[in-house]
């Protein structure tokens, strides 16, 4: 890292004065520094999604049982992007920082004379607006208004309460995300983060009376608090040494530290200041799923298919991606934070990669990718290419929310099927063109097939692996793992959609279910399919009788026609500009930016490929190894199957034995944090349990029954009868008389 830290940072300042300009509202008085108009449109964003979160509460509350909730949503979302869209092409926050002051929030102050660096805190409800909160905030916004239009279809088989609180959540997260992105302090920041979360949990755990669900939602809820609370540690010790937590303060005194860094001198930065970003870390692993957090995103598919597209796909989990990007100038500062960020990643997407692999719920693979390529984003950062990283991001979210929604709707029309094995040919049936090209063009992308976008992002990554000094071995890892990746991304595609025509509908066909069945019977479009058999479809193998797939309606197919257009779009992004295109430049002016990274990534190169040029030859090395994973896949699972749940694979796995079976398994990683971690804190909360029963509990009751046995024991001697007591005082006088001759004798 020292070699690459050769020249000056360059930070670009927020318009503010010593942090009180920036709270200065529009028709400030004279004096002050006025906020452009375009930044305050970027306050219209957590307003209406604000606005949509009660308007939906609102049409539970009055019991609307229409698409109401949908229509608001999407309505209230799309003018969320427009606002977004309107401050990036008004220029604002592009080549500079500006702060959009919406309130005073927290303003903690121990001086007499107001809050001043390390005599105070100041975290407004402010927006930081530059090229990377404008770069997030058009594909979160520009997202979520199509997962909704799709969600209108999609949950339309629970409009009542359900669909109201669905829409209410999915609000509440827009509003959350936004807050995480475009906050200009990190007490906001964390606020959005847990909102988020919140969110998450809802979300998942939408299905409350499904067991799955609940569980899923949970477990996504508590190991995401392991990664918040190293955040929140990081925060604290930031404010310790920096005296703020506003994005400006903060960065600005950072660049001291960053040209002590350049200069290799990483003992006189002190090891509090190099542990800040560590601890920011371990928050952005819980969040975007990477090693040994990587656990809940996975078992997060029980929610709607919306939920994964808009939250565990586009999202939430590039949170932990946008967290170190933002933080880039307190990860240049420490010797070790941006290595562990590589190979966390690195590791993190070969693991995932090897599970995906072996899964046979489409849903699960597209999930366990979705960890795979955040990995990728991960050693990207880590790698010193933040434009490379944040490219993934934005091509990864186009692409895998297309990925995820046709999986959605091929579970929306085959009554919840998702096993690969029960399904095939389903582009030949009538009705699903639209989404047999939207999934080809989702996993040419994926797969990094040439000239796709996901082609160019990953490349950027790979090549800035090979060129970072002694980071080779992460580049032969991400190489392998793209294979992978190419592999079982069109293990999917052969599978389900190409092949003999056969399907078998999913559990959902007998009853009212998550996924389009209402209570009588019958799917979300009105099919009364309620009953199955089976019979010969295609190739004479076993399908269904009476079932027959519903096809998805116009809602889906445009969203899915509209993703797909803009997943082949984005690779245009690269060519508009210099190395790096479009995003290079949105980059270069933002916190994220290397010294001087708009000089090109070739001028620091150190590194080689063979010998060769990485950024020239790593074109052609990582074309060659997607192809290669493409055909293998074409191999195994498309030449020669004639029913859907056989393959040539099947006799290669039975060859892996025990490899293949620990893979299906998930290299048992569950098993053994639920051996290592849940079963021995079940059995300390017991323990405690027990202590707290019998030790704390039981002297509690002990002192309050001896006073009662001490009543009961007096109890008879005040009976309220008389000669009782007449023989009590003659008692008592007989024994005082004997004490009385005992002491005297």
């Amino acid at each position: 890292m020292m070699d690459v830290l050769t020249t000056p940072f360059m930070l670009t300042v927020a318009m503010q004065e010593a942090g009180h300009a920036a709270s200065s509202p529009v028709g400030a008085p004279a004096g002050s520094t006025a906020i452009p108009a375009g930044a305050m449109l970027t306050l219209l964003v957590p307003a209406l999604t604000m606005l949509g979160c009660i308007l939906c509460g609102l049409c539970a509350a009055f019991k609307v049982k229409s698409k109401a909730p949908a229509w608001i949503s999407v309505l209230l979302l799309a003018a969320s992007f427009v606002a977004i869209l309107t401050t990036f092409l008004g220029g604002e926050g592009v080549d500079r920082a500006v702060i959009a002051h919406g309130f005073d929030w927290l303003s903690i102050s121990w001086t007499e004379h107001g809050p001043t660096a390390g005599h105070g805190l100041i975290a407004n409800f402010s927006f930081y607006i530059d090229s990377l909160t404008l770069l997030w905030m058009l594909f979160v916004t520009g997202l979520a208004t199509l997962i909704a239009l799709y969600a209108s279809e999609y949950m339309s088989h629970d409009v009542g309460t359900g669909y109201c609180r669905f829409f209410a959540a999915f609000n509440l997260f827009v509003f959350s995300m936004a807050c995480l992105v475009m906050a200009d302090n990190f007490v906001l920041l964390y606020l959005g983060w847990e909102g988020v979360g919140l969110c998450s949990y809802l979300l998942i755990g939408y299905f409350y009376k499904k067991p799955s669900a609940v569980a899923a939602a949970k477990k996504a809820f508590i190991v995401n608090r392991i990664g918040d609370l190293g955040l929140a540690l990081g925060i604290f010790l930031m404010f310790v040494q920096f005296g703020s937590v506003e994005y400006s303060v903060v960065f600005d005194q950072a660049r001291h530290y960053i040209e002590l860094a350049q200069a290799g001198n990483w003992q006189s930065i002190p090891w509090s200041i190099q542990l800040i970003p560590l601890l920011l870390l371990v928050g952005a692993i819980g969040k975007s799923a990477q090693l040994p957090l990587y656990v809940w995103l996975p078992d997060a598919m029980e929610g709607p298919t919306p939920v994964s597209a808009l939250i565990h796909a586009a999202t939430m989990v590039t949170a932990g991606v946008y967290l170190v990007a933002r933080s880039y100038p307190l990860f240049l500062c420490s010797e070790h934070a941006l290595p562990v960020v590589a190979w966390v990643g690195t590791l993190t997407a070969l693991l995932s990669a090897t599970i995906g692999m072996a899964q046979f719920d489409i849903k699960r693979i597209m999930a366990y990718s979705t960890v795979s390529q955040l990995g990728y984003m991960f050693a990207g950062l880590g790698v010193m290419t933040s434009v490379g990283g944040a490219f993934h991001v934005l091509t990864h979210a186009f692409f895998k929310a297309l990925l995820f929604l046709c999986c959605g709707a091929v579970m929306h029309g085959f009554a919840g099927q998702l096993d690969l094995r029960k399904l095939s040919g389903v582009s030949k049936m009538p009705g699903w063109k639209v989404v047999s090209i939207g999934m080809l063009i989702g996993c040419l992308n994926l797969a990094g097939f040439p000239l796709t976008a996901g082609f160019f992002s990953k490349d950027m990554i790979l090549a800035e692996a090979f060129v970072t000094p002694g980071m080779a071995a992460i580049g032969w890892l991400l190489l392998l793992t793209a294979g992978l990746t190419a592999y079982y991304t069109f293990r999917v595609f052969f599978r389900v959609f190409v092949g003999p025509v056969e399907y078998h509908p999913g559990d959902e066909l007998h009853a009212h279910d998550d996924h389009g069945h209402d209570h009588d019977g019958h799917d979300a479009h009105g099919h009364g399919d309620a009953h199955a058999g089976s019979h010969g479809h295609g190739h004479g193998h076993a399908a269904t009788h009476d079932f027959h797939p519903h096809p998805p309606q116009w809602a889906i197919n445009t969203v899915l026609a509209t993703l797909s257009v803009l997943s082949i779009a984005a690779a245009g992004l690269y060519f508009m500009g210099p190395h790096g295109g479009w995003v290079a430049k949105m980059i270069e002016h933002s916190t994220a930016a290397l010294p001087h990274a708009h000089e090109g990534a070739g001028e620091r190169a150190h590194g080689s490929f063979l010998g060769m040029d990485p950024h020239k030859v790593m074109y052609y090395v990582s074309a060659i190894v997607g192809t290669v994973g493409i055909l293998i896949a074409f191999y195994l699972h498309f030449m020669g199957r004639t029913t859907a749940a056989h393959s040539r694979a099947d006799a290669l796995a039975s060859g892996l034995g025990p490899i293949a079976k620990a893979a299906q398994r998930k290299w048992y990683v569950d098993e053994i944090y639920d051996f290592l971690i849940v079963k021995p804190l079940w059995v300390i909360a017991h323990i405690c349990h027990l202590i707290d029963k019998l030790l704390v509990d039981g002297l509690v009751d002990l002192f309050g029954w001896l006073p009662r046995l001490l009543g009961r024991t007096i109890r008879p001697a005040q009976s309220g009868v008389l000669h009782g007591y007449a023989i009590g005082m003659a008692g008592g006088v007989v024994v005082v008389l004997l004490i009385v001759l005992l002491v005297a004798a």
